[in-house]
């Protein structure tokens, strides 16, 4: 009989930062995590002596940031607290060396893993205060970083 084969699902991952200062690894629970994304650029290019022809030829990649959200904890994740408090308040642009962020299976084995090169914050955001409401309090990082890998 053949086994019944399911789509990944997109709910159960981890997210593990690597050489943060004071921390040589952290791994941090985030709700959503957006911005996996390479795209080719393209350039023009007149072909010499036929004007009816405008070539496109492929040259940089761009890479999108990357969005990480997630409940704000005061204690868990001071060490990457500290690295964007260094980044944003002190002035301390410190890139680390790699994220990993898995895709993990009902075992917590890992499907599939993806590793950004050379990370730095880019923006840090501390989500709304509303009295009105009992909400939990989002905390969203987005992160810029030279290239992705799929590992």
């Amino acid at each position: 009989m053949a086994k019944d084969v399911y789509p990944i699902v997109g709910f159960h991952f981890n997210v593990t930062f690597i050489g943060l200062p004071k921390a040589k690894q952290l791994e941090v629970g985030f709700q959503s995590v957006v911005g996996l994304h390479a795209q080719s650029e393209s350039k023009p290019l007149k072909e010499g002596g036929e004007n009816r022809f405008l070539h496109q030829l492929p040259s940089n990649i761009i890479y999108t940031p990357l969005t990480l959200k997630k409940g704000m904890i005061t204690e868990e994740n001071m060490t990457l607290a500290n690295w964007c408090q260094d980044s944003f308040q002190n002035e301390i642009k410190q890139p680390i060396k790699a994220i990993d962020i898995d895709v993990l299976d009902e075992q917590h084995a890992v499907l599939l893993r993806w590793r950004l090169f050379h990370v730095w914050p880019m923006c840090w955001e501390i989500g709304k205060l509303n009295a009105e409401k009992g909400e939990i309090l989002i905390e969203t990082l987005v992160l810029k970083y030279n290239y992705f890998q799929s590992i």
